[in-house]
């Protein structure tokens, strides 16, 4: 089954000169879509086992969730989705019609918008899987690459990685299973890790940074002196950079935590 979607995707695109939708990002690709389908099998497994769906169900329509998204529009690549992996489930021998018919359910809805608990607990299963794939470190290593395709420099990173951050926060909100409340909590709290550190080594990364010239009296006139162009630079950003975000966990030491990616306490930290 793996083969099949991974050869339907790169068939997706092969030949397609202009790209279509998105495809310059990376992401976009065969092998990028085929990645983030095997972490949200892995995700999903992981709910499924924990809050008692079929996982058989959970992990073949994960597998399929996205095999049309890289030649369909997004807004029915799930309904194209299912219409493809019913023709290729119904070729396979020894497959129950009510399998199909669940795995098929389950891809059509992963889209959904609305309530999760208006789901089975099987599509539930997927949808979060599908959501929590998208923050976290892979987030936001996805998001730093896109500055490149977008000409930004390393000093907009803050910005993009609030992005991720927010994007960690809805996907908190909107995922009911206590497993996948866990696995949203621990990613966010990488992400934050990550944003102090980033603005606490890069000054510029402050929007209220203000770079001062200060030139040092002691030193000769740098018209006439080779290498005294190197004047002293003063960063004023009038804040603390070692000041503790009021809206940040306080534990900031991911070397002290344990590495368990479902972290079984839920905090509203």
């Amino acid at each position: 089954m793996q083969q099949f979607v991974y050869d339907y995707l790169a068939a997706s695109v092969e030949g397609d000169e202009d790209g279509g939708r998105m495809r310059w990002y990376p992401w976009h690709s065969a092998e990028y879509r085929f990645n983030h389908i095997q972490n949200v099998i892995e995700i999903a497994t992981t709910i499924a086992d924990r809050e008692g769906a079929a996982i058989d169900v959970v992990r073949v329509s994960a597998l399929f969730h996205d095999i049309s998204k890289l030649e369909a529009n997004q807004e029915v690549h799930a309904e194209e989705g299912a219409r493809v992996t019913r023709e290729y489930l119904q070729t396979c021998d020894n497959l129950p019609q009510s399998f199909i018919d669940e795995v098929c359910q389950s891809v059509a809805e992963h889209s959904y918008q609305g309530p999760l608990s208006d789901t089975s607990l099987e599509t539930q299963s997927l949808i979060e899987a599908d959501i929590l794939d998208k923050i976290g470190a892979n987030g936001t290593v996805l998001i730093l690459l896109r500055m490149g395709y977008e000409s930004r420099t390393h000093t907009d990173a803050a910005e993009m990685v609030d992005r991720v951050l927010e994007r960690g926060r809805n996907a908190k909100e909107r995922v009911v299973s206590d497993t996948a409340e866990s696995i949203a909590y621990q990613r966010l709290k990488r992400v934050k890790w990550f944003r102090e550190w980033l603005e606490s080594e890069v000054p510029a990364m402050s929007t209220d940074a203000n770079i001062e010239f200060t030139p040092d009296p002691t030193k000769a006139d740098a018209h006439t002196t080779h290498g005294d162009i190197d004047s002293d630079i003063s960063v004023a950003t009038g804040t603390d950079t070692d000041s503790t975000d009021t809206n940040a966990d306080t534990d900031t030491n991911p070397d002290t935590n344990n590495t368990n990616p479902v972290d079984t306490h839920i905090s509203d930290g």
